[in-house]
């Protein structure tokens, strides 16, 4: 009911920046494309970035988490509608803040993002009146993490943060019981965390994390019913990147259809002008730099005991509005305003 015809295509940009580059520049050209949305992976998002500002037609990024999209990449043409690395430090830092844990070891892949991750939150927490005790990089697919947990241990810091995810978390997670670092009263956490990873990795290994997440699909009845729509179809709920990109999609539509145009200037100004609540992001308004702000919300993963149906993984601990979790406005390092 958005519109009268819309037609979708997609591709497999493979990880690589210069085939997702590539394809942008065909579709919004030859093809004639209107808007790409999500397309994941930083790298491939900021070559894809490049190429809409050049075009003049919309990106709108759900997966992607760097925030070069809508900071010194910036150019009116690609919005960053999920997340970002800031939002995710900043609210991870409320969190366990509130719970009195101001001391913290962060342990982070050797990488782009992961560094990033680890600056971001030394940042925040020394701004929020706590301190980096200390922090170590691993690489990527390590499976011992001996050195790195025996030196969080001497720091005898309150709260071990990991930025990894998947098989490098699970096996972080694995060597701290067996070093005992919870018994001796550290808490343990990471900076996000994505409920089809817990799915498959297990309640048993992943209980009692804490982590910063934009959507969980049992948070209330309007995220329940817009799931019972989703779970026929993949047999699994949506992660907030799904949820994000249905989010981006339908708020951009509903712009076409409120203005009668599919021009890339008119769909933004409208969405900025109007700010609006819908199953996955509430309290949202859209900063003229392209960042989506929305309220975040912070979690705990159950115990298996704590498990009341399928896909009951997450206790939610909290909201992080909009305003607290995202950089303000004011302080973006983005020359341009729309």
């Amino acid at each position: 009911g958005l519109g009268e015809r819309v037609q979708m295509i997609s591709a497999d940009h493979q990880n690589k920046p210069d085939v997702g580059s590539n394809l942008a520049r065909a579709w919004y050209g030859d093809q004639g494309v209107d808007a790409i949305f999500d397309c994941p992976t930083s790298s491939v998002a900021l070559a894809v970035n490049t190429v809409a500002g050049q075009a003049r037609k919309l990106c709108i990024f759900s997966t992607a988490i760097i925030d070069r999209l809508t900071e010194e990449d910036c150019n009116g043409y690609g919005l960053s509608w999920t997340w970002d690395i800031y939002s995710v430090a900043r609210s991870s830092v409320v969190l366990q803040m509130r719970r009195g844990l101001d001391t913290w070891f962060i342990i982070h892949q050797d990488y782009a993002a992961g560094t990033a991750m680890a600056a971001m939150a030394r940042e925040m927490l020394q701004g929020s009146g706590g301190r980096v005790v200390g922090s170590v990089a691993h690489p990527l697919g390590t499976t011992d993490y001996a050195a790195y947990l025996l030196q969080a241990q001497a720091s005898r810091a309150k709260f071990i943060m990991f930025t990894a995810g998947g098989s490098d978390l699970i096996n972080a997670l694995k060597q701290v019981r067996e070093f005992g670092l919870v018994q001796r009263g550290q808490q343990i956490g990471t900076m996000f965390t994505v409920i089809t990873d817990v799915h498959a990795i297990g309640l048993e290994a992943l209980q009692g994390l804490n982590f910063v997440t934009a959507f969980y699909w049992d948070r209330d009845e309007q995220t329940r019913a817009f799931s019972r729509r989703f779970f026929p179809l993949r047999q699994k709920p949506p992660t907030m990147f799904q949820a994000g990109v249905y989010s981006a999609v339908t708020q951009y539509l509903k712009a076409v259809k409120e203005t009668g145009s599919s021009k890339a200037e008119d769909v933004r100004v409208h969405i900025r002008d109007n700010p609006f609540e819908d199953f996955f992001a509430r309290n949202a308004r859209l900063q003229p730099n392209g960042r989506l702000v929305h309220d975040m919300l912070t979690a705990r993963i159950k115990a298996p005991s704590e498990q009341r149906h399928p896909w009951d993984y997450y206790e939610i601990l909290g909201v992080v509005s909009g305003s607290e979790a995202f950089r303000p406005i004011d302080q973006s390092k983005c020359q341009v305003r729309f």
